[in-house]
């Protein structure tokens, strides 16, 4: 049986909730918290074990793509949903019939050098990127291989995998 082929994602997260640099420190996470149903349905039913993510600062000054990361376990029922402590506790959520998914990265490296929005929007290559459209608000997006494969590049990277 043939394995399907690598996707790619792009992340988003905020610094001041969970930067770029405190995932390199921790070096895997849980990606929980997500509770946009468009993100839920990709995580739930699109990331795969092995895909590449872009891990994308938002609300930051720059907007940029700060790192790399791999998923290591694909979604799975979101444990922060369950726990009446967490920010992300949904109390409508029932274990039987999850609402909420999760996945585990790892973190792969930082960009050389982050690539910023303004950096993205200036690529005519990059110009069909869902997080470059008007209103785009989703937290997990994907990304075709060449928009990767320029990212990195522009990102001072090379493909890895």
């Amino acid at each position: 049986m043939q394995k399907p082929p690598r996707r790619y994602w792009l992340f988003k997260s905020e610094p001041g909730s969970y930067g770029f640099d405190r995932f390199r420190r921790d070096g895997r996470t849980c990606w929980d918290g997500v509770r946009n149903r468009e993100a839920r349905n990709l995580l739930r039913d699109e990331v795969r074990t092995g895909d590449g993510v872009l891990f994308y600062h938002s609300s930051a000054d720059p907007m940029a793509v700060a790192g790399i990361a791999r998923v290591v376990k694909a979604g799975y029922p979101d444990p922060s949903a369950f726990e009446p402590a967490s920010d992300h506790h949904d109390p409508k959520s029932d274990a039987q019939r999850p609402t909420w998914y999760a996945v585990d990265l790892a973190c792969v490296g930082p960009m050389r050098e982050p690539v910023t929005r303004e950096r993205l929007q200036r690529e005519p290559s990059l110009a069909g990127m869902v997080l470059l459209r008007p209103g785009c608000r989703l937290s997990v997006q994907p990304v075709t291989r060449a928009q990767w494969r320029r990212i990195l590049r522009l990102g001072g990277q090379e493909e890895r995998w």
